[in-house]
């Protein structure tokens, strides 16, 4: 079965989904995206995700280039196309071709790109053990509630990671932890789980706004606020929280054992939660 693309209205072979050189997304970075997972062909917290892709444009002042019912009929339609058992779906937009200059360009049509790839099961003896991360200085700007297309500090901590041989950077500002490269970060302190608040110094998961209410279901106490880096070191269970990693242990940070060592009851708990959900 073949990945999908679609551009500007069409959907259309791959190789010949190209854009101009003078995209301002190209050219700039101008411009926001979202990534949507399915479950049994289903697109998950659809309306959440097409929320803050309009909030992110709107933070831009990037015009809309569909309605809310448009963009559920080309999701639902490219989904099926594809045919893939699950799949995730990429969608960016951004301001469209123009001369370059940094000030916005008058009567330019948005760019819109969106492509759907299958999407593999995460290995379940990957969930079960738990994975690795280390910390890295947060250089990213200071919206980073906007889903931006600005992404090459992520994937400078990204790349960091790998060297090490670990599997996601947590990013920490003014000794502070606030987020993953590519996932929220949640703690176990004492039963109470523990994230970054909302604002401009976090990107808000999708994930983690149901994480967050399949906690309060199982009765934890939640604090949204900033820890510590030693803060971090310290807790009984770290976990991350992300579209297509969804929730998932980490057992040691910059070499640092979390906990036992292993998930804790509290992020097995969420993940069978979340499990339950999808299904």
């Amino acid at each position: 079965m073949p990945d999908i693309a679609f551009l500007n209205g069409r959907f259309l072979p791959w190789g010949e989904a190209t854009v101009s050189i003078e995209d301002r997304g190209f050219q700039f970075g101008d411009g926001v995206y979202e990534v949507i997972r399915t479950y049994h062909g289903r697109p998950f917290e659809l309306e959440a995700h097409l929320n803050r892709l309009d909030r992110s444009a709107n933070e831009l002042s990037l015009p809309r280039p569909y309605s809310r019912a448009q963009w559920r009929e080309w999701i639902q339609r490219g989904i099926e196309e594809a045919g893939f058992p699950e799949a995730k779906v990429y969608i960016q937009i951004t301001r469209g071709a123009a001369p370059r200059d940094h000030a916005f360009p008058v009567d330019v049509s948005p760019t819109v790109v969106m492509t759907i790839r299958e999407l593999p099961p995460f290995p379940a003896q990957t969930r079960a053990t738990g994975v690795t991360a280390k910390t890295c200085d947060d250089l990213r700007w200071a919206r980073c509630d906007i889903k931006s297309l600005n992404l090459l500090a992520n994937v400078l901590a990204r790349e960091e990671a790998k060297r090490a041989g670990v599997f996601e950077a947590i990013l920490v500002k003014d000794g502070l932890v606030t987020e993953g490269a590519v996932s929220n970060v949640m703690a176990v302190q004492a039963g109470t789980v523990v994230t970054a608040p909302e604002g401009p110094r976090i990107l808000s998961g999708v994930t983690r706004t149901v994480v967050l209410e399949l906690a309060r279901k199982e009765g934890l106490t939640l604090r949204e606020q900033f820890m510590s880096l030693e803060s971090l070191y310290a807790a009984d269970e770290v976990f991350l929280t992300g579209t297509t990693v969804e929730v998932l242990g980490v057992i040691r940070v910059d070499g640092r054992t979390i906990g036992a060592g292993s998930p804790g009851p509290v992020t097995r708990a969420l993940a069978a939660r979340m499990t339950a959900l999808a299904g």
